[in-house]
């Protein structure tokens, strides 16, 4: 399966996407955001492989990418993200909040150190960043978009992912207020719940036999790729979703 071609749905806006490097769904939503005529900065904690991302990008795109370094847990850091994001593009329209943090630990064995860490790049981080980027859209006055990373786990049970769980619903309740926050600025709040979108650091830090009893759940019978979770964030980003806000819309086809 390839990708649709775009179709300018977010032709002249910026976005800035964290933990979008690499292989994964961070690393669709920038294509992806691209392909619709985005002005993209792609941000992430692993520098070089940002700066191999941002490469490959700008061959293909040239000056409409922009990359800098960011890690979330830092709030010197998101703030430098984004005023250095105003200062390469102008503004900031979009931000999609992809950085987050797993593992699989038995509530029994986790320690206070594992649980704290999860919760800090995903549900702290996701805070800060939003923080942020709503001061810089609510000081524009031209509204704007946020596009949150969530999980089917923050409504569903899964053995061994009580920290990534928690937080992911965290994010979800963290959208719905934001949402509120903000409406009358014009601006929009949402979240993406994926159930299994495949790529190749998830193959490696998960067990072959999970991701099978996964893949079985799925009515396709097959996990989602990257780019059709990006999807969604497309068009919660977009003009298309101009009346949605404070939801989270499952990118899922988990049947049980």
């Amino acid at each position: 399966m390839k990708p649709p071609a775009g179709h300018q749905l977010l032709d002249g806006k910026v976005v800035v996407i964290t933990a979008a490097a690499g292989t994964g769904i961070g690393s669709a939503a920038a294509r992806r955001c691209l392909d619709e005529g985005a002005q993209v900065v792609i941000s992430d904690q692993h520098e070089r492989r940002l700066s191999e991302s941002r490469d490959e990008l700008a061959a293909a795109h040239g000056d409409r990418v922009w990359s800098r370094p960011c890690d979330v847990t830092d709030e010197d850091a998101v703030r430098a993200l984004i005023d250095g994001a105003v200062a390469a593009f102008g503004r900031i329209d979009v931000l999609v909040n992809n950085a987050g943090l797993g593992g699989t630990s038995s509530v029994l064995d986790m320690t206070d150190e594992q649980w704290l860490r999860v919760l800090d790049v995903t549900l702290n981080g996701t805070f800060r960043c939003t923080r942020a980027a709503l001061r810089q859209m609510v000081a524009q006055g031209h509204g704007g978009a946020v596009v949150n990373n969530a999980s089917v786990l923050g409504w569903r049970a899964q053995p061994g992912q009580a920290h990534y769980a928690a937080a992911k619903a965290g994010v979800m309740a963290l959208t719905r207020c934001a949402a509120l926050d903000v409406a009358g600025h014009g601006i929009r709040v949402n979240a993406v719940a994926p159930s299994l979108a495949m790529h190749p650091f998830l193959a490696r830090v998960t067990r072959e036999e999970v991701l099978a009893e996964l893949t079985a759940r799925e009515a396709f019978g097959r996990s989602a790729e990257p780019w059709e979770v990006a999807n969604v964030m497309v068009f919660l980003a977009s003009d298309y979703a101009s009346y949605l806000t404070g939801e989270v819309v499952s990118v899922s086809s988990q049947h049980c």
